[in-house]
């Protein structure tokens, strides 16, 4: 796949992927990749290999969360692990806001500005992971170490296992 033929949101994923050293390469699937089960079940995975890109307001910020599609966050547990106050979850227009990107595509890097993201440990069992990147039918892979480097997230878990 070349550069060229990647949406254009795609694209700024692909050159901050690319900055911080991510070998893996954007995926362009047939089919939208909205859901960790839509995306699990075209790239035949787990679906908690899947890491969901999650936008939350957390003290009125931005929150990105990287979680596994295996499960949901608890957002008081996750404010008790930050020691933070509510996290509620973030509408599409503060999604699109704060990433640049519609929900169902949102990817770990290539935003207007850093967000403060966390990063569910819950996806450390995983070999390879599958990210959105930057559109609903775009996807790439990358290692539980690459997403912490890409982000620059804090490790936690997201719900009480």
């Amino acid at each position: 796949m070349t550069s060229s033929s990647l949406p254009a949101r795609s694209l700024a994923v692909a050159q901050a992927l690319a900055a911080a050293g991510v070998a893996g390469e954007i995926v362009v699937l047939p089919d939208s990749a909205r859901t960790a089960a839509e995306a699990a079940a075209a790239l035949g995975c787990e679906v908690g290999a899947i890491a969901n890109s999650l936008v939350f307001l957390c003290d009125g910020e931005p929150l990105l969360v990287m979680t596994s599609g295996a499960h949901r966050v608890d957002t008081d547990y996750l404010a008790e692990q930050l020691g933070s106050g509510r996290i509620t979850r973030a509408g599409a227009d503060r999604v699109r806001e704060a990433t640049g990107q519609a929900i169902g595509g949102v990817a770990p890097t290539g935003h207007p500005a850093p967000l403060r993201t966390v990063v569910d440990t819950a996806l450390q069992r995983y070999e390879v992971l599958w990210t959105a990147a930057g559109h609903p039918h775009t996807v790439v892979p990358m290692s539980y170490e690459e997403l912490l480097r890409v982000t620059d997230g804090t490790p936690s878990a997201v719900t009480v296992d």
